[in-house]
């Protein structure tokens, strides 16, 4: 694909430059091979030292990954806003889309009511000298943070889980710097690192959570900063169970240098126990985000930890945007406080688990071991990726490529169980076997 898109400068810069341009016009999408680095100095008459910069640029910036034999490629998701990027594709007609790992919209609270009474009760305008995160929100949140068994002596506001990570990781490390990645991870996550300039380093996760061998090999390299899903990790469901935080506070407890953040995006929608790191590095955060339970519009996510860290990711938004909205943070409180709202998420957790087990069961039944202990997806090992997701595509099923959330684990599929409905599981298992009957899918957590 990429051999139609004439890559063109005589300096680094200038290369780099081009290909850039060729990802925002897409004529250099996802997945693109780019010449090899004596291929393109011999075109472009340079030396290979000056292409080689300009991949390395490429690469600090996210834009391309090296693909080791097949070379170096343009990353699934790059960061430059490509000239269609704001449209979405069309699915394939008449498939079921279980690829975007979204809640059932269905499920989630009616933000309408809840507006309506907020413009009714009115209140003075937000100058700028007023705005911050609000006091009853700290309040509130401390109390619910707290009730988990997280330490909420310092408390502040960002605009969703991935924003709060972000001003974590670049308020404490620098570009090159390696980042302990959950591997399989959030998709999101992995091209935020790389985007940032960061080194990730795959951290093997099982049903459990991060396995104490991957914590102990990333910390083996020298991790400045690790990131664990509490629980509904994406894409593979797994949920820190006590034996496992025991096992890693007591790894995690000798590297106080170390920044560890935790990522909460499901809370009480995860419908299983919270088993905390926190506080067990002098530099820790914990991020619960609002988008799951209660809807990915609600920009928001309540970051606690140390008072520095805290102060340091406070103190940037605040020279930057400033604030989260406080007509967001007056919903949040709403939404927290009223008990039909805490009734509909109780209700939505125990809807995503009976279709979860019901489909892990399904695939069980056919021989298959799927994974999804919590939250709203299922991870399924299968021989050979392509062959799984266009075979599934074939028979009217969308599924999410487990290359976009791996980095050294076998191929595998995601499926976001929010659209299944009871009568669709079993044709989907039977359709999931099919596509699994070649070969043999790399363990999970190998």
């Amino acid at each position: 694909m990429a051999a139609h898109y004439q890559i063109e400068g005589g300096t680094a810069a200038e290369i780099s430059a081009s290909v850039e341009t060729g990802v925002r016009v897409g004529a250099l999408p996802a997945g693109a091979t780019l010449p090899s680095v004596r291929g393109l100095a011999g075109q472009l008459a340079v030396s290979p030292a000056t292409v080689a910069k300009a991949y390395q640029t490429l690469r600090q910036r996210g834009l391309v990954e090296t693909a080791g034999r097949n070379g170096t490629r343009i990353r699934p998701r790059p960061p430059v806003a490509a000239a269609r990027s704001a449209l979405r594709l069309p699915p394939v007609a008449g498939a079921l889309d279980l690829s975007t790992g979204e809640p059932d919209h269905r499920l989630l609270p009616a933000f309408a009511p809840h507006l309506a009474a907020l413009a009714h009760t009115g209140g003075a305008p937000i100058g700028y000298g007023d705005a911050g995160v609000l006091p009853e929100l700290v309040d509130l949140a401390g109390r619910r943070l707290t009730a988990d068994g997280v330490p909420a002596d310092a408390i502040t506001v960002t605009s969703g889980a991935l924003d709060g990570i972000e001003r974590l990781l670049t308020a404490h490390l620098r570009p090159g710097d390696p980042v302990g990645v959950e591997d399989p991870g959030w998709a999101n996550l992995l091209d935020l690192v790389a985007a940032l300039g960061f080194q990730p380093v795959g951290v093997r996760v099982d049903d459990d959570g991060p396995t104490p061998a991957g914590v102990r090999a990333a910390l083996a390299v020298g991790v400045r900063a690790l990131v664990v899903t509490s629980r509904a990790q994406n894409p593979t469901g797994a949920a820190v169970t006590a034996d496992r935080a025991a096992i890693l506070r007591d790894l995690l407890g000798a590297h106080h240098d170390l920044l560890l953040i935790e990522d909460d995006h499901a809370a009480e929608l995860a419908a299983l126990p919270l088993h905390s790191l926190a506080g067990v590095t002098r530099s820790w955060a914990f991020v619960r985000s609002a988008s799951k339970p209660y809807g990915p519009d609600l920009r928001l996510a309540v970051l606690a930890g140390d008072e520095a860290t805290v102060a340091r990711v406070a103190g940037r938004m605040r020279v930057g945007a400033g604030w989260v909205s406080t007509m967001l943070q007056r919903l949040a409180i709403r939404l927290w406080s009223d008990p039909e709202v805490a009734a509909g998420v109780a209700a939505a957790g125990e809807s995503y688990q009976r279709r979860r087990e019901g489909l892990r069961a399904a695939l069980a039944r056919r021989g298959l071991t799927a994974h999804g202990r919590s939250g709203i997806n299922v991870w399924l090992p299968v021989p050979d990726e392509i062959r799984a997701v266009t075979g599934l595509r074939d028979a009217g099923y969308a599924v999410a490529p487990g290359s976009l959330y791996r980095l050294a684990t076998g191929p595998a599929v995601r499926i976001t169980i929010s659209p299944l409905t009871d009568g669709d599981i079993e044709p989907l298992a039977d359709a999931l076997l099919r596509v699994t009957e070649t070969g043999a899918p790399t363990p999970f957590g190998a």
